[in-house]
């Protein structure tokens, strides 16, 4: 998540620099075909270039909205997360007691499972947000040229630390046997989570109303990962994506030979009152072809990087920085050592993870 008001000029010309050396240089060819090799019969009319403009731009705020909608959801989800986590924390610390024991603990026993649990819920937010960081062959962030380099600066934790090791900082070593013979993490930590709660009211340091209450928030978190599951699963179909992609670079394409020949009429008529400008007017051609297409190819792009909110791009859900605030908060409500509590991770190039 990008944390200041706005990205600077530089940042979106540098992100998109390839695409706009090739704008540059593909409107230059087409101006100097047109007005110095002297092919002028390479012109389109520039009616139906302004309506396949039109079409696209419906069609990429179509796509810029779906991907806005996937992001938003995204974030909805994950705030239900670190809602519910607080509250297992919560019932973790006030819920497992002496009460109903039938063989009673000592305040140090009682509060190691209590830690147990708080720390099964860690477990199960580092399975979850490695299992959405995984790859998926519709993305884009991690292959693809600029995006790529901004990837790669931030060194995603999920994708340069094995799962077992931070798995081992909260579990004993049989769970984490356990968890890593599973295909789906995640859903092995729910099931741990569920089996410690079930030993707790059998043995009496849960009373029956509070196991109940307790498993509706394991259910609810079962709820929240398939949701998250879902998004990351389930792409933006892909005809739309196609076809958003193809028509754009079709509409760049036909642009210069549009918006050249108009310019030289501009210029014809300016040459009348403004014989200097009128000559060279048809050169301004090739900075505002570019900018055309930059802006629909940026806004192409732009929906193209938010369909996935997962995937670790400046402007997806920062699952990595929520899942270690929900660490800190839950520590914290079981009162461990501040020396014990990990840092938050850094925010790099203003964006957290």
């Amino acid at each position: 998540m990008y944390t200041k008001k706005k990205y600077s000029k530089w940042t979106m010309l540098r992100w998109t620099r390839n695409e706009t050396r090739f704008f540059i240089i593909f409107t230059a060819i087409v101006t100097v075909l047109y007005e110095v090799v002297g092919l002028q019969w390479l012109q389109l009319p520039w009616t139906p270039i302004a309506l396949i403009g039109t079409a696209v731009a419906f069609l990429i705020g179509f796509q810029n909205n779906a991907a806005y909608g996937r992001i938003w959801e995204a974030r909805i989800i994950w705030g239900g997360i670190v809602n519910n986590s607080r509250t297992w924390a919560m019932m973790a610390r006030d819920m497992v007691t002496n009460e109903h024991a039938k063989v009673p603990k000592t305040e140090e026993a009682l509060q190691a499972e209590r830690t147990k649990l708080v720390y099964k819920n860690i477990a199960w937010l580092t399975a979850l947000r490695y299992a959405m960081r995984q790859n998926k062959p519709w993305e884009t962030v991690a292959n693809r040229g600029t995006n790529k380099e901004w990837f790669d600066a931030f060194k995603l934790p999920e994708l340069n630390v094995p799962i077992e090791e931070e798995l081992s900082k909260v579990l004993p070593e049989e769970d984490v046997a356990y968890i890593m013979s599973k295909k789906n993490k995640q859903n092995a930590v729910l099931t741990l989570m569920s089996k410690e709660l079930r030993e707790l009211k059998e043995a009496g340091y849960i009373w029956e109303f509070s196991f109940l209450e307790m498993e509706n928030v394991l259910k609810e978190f079962f709820s929240l990962q398939g949701k998250s599951e879902r998004i990351k699963n389930f792409p933006y179909p892909r005809q739309y994506a196609t076809l958003s992609y193809d028509f754009v670079n079709m509409f760049i394409l036909l642009l210069p030979f549009g918006i050249v020949p108009e310019f030289h009429k501009i210029g014809i008529n300016l040459s009348e009152n403004f014989p200097m400008i009128g000559e060279y007017f048809v050169w301004l051609s090739i900075p505002f072809g570019v900018i055309v297409s930059w802006i629909f190819n940026t806004m192409q792009r732009i929906g193209t990087v938010g369909e996935n909110p997962f995937e670790g791009s400046p402007n997806d859900v920062p699952i990595t920085t929520m899942a270690r605030g929900i660490e800190i908060d839950i520590r914290e409500m079981i009162d461990e050592l501040e020396e014990t509590i990990p840092e938050p991770y850094p925010v790099i190039r203003d964006v957290q993870m």
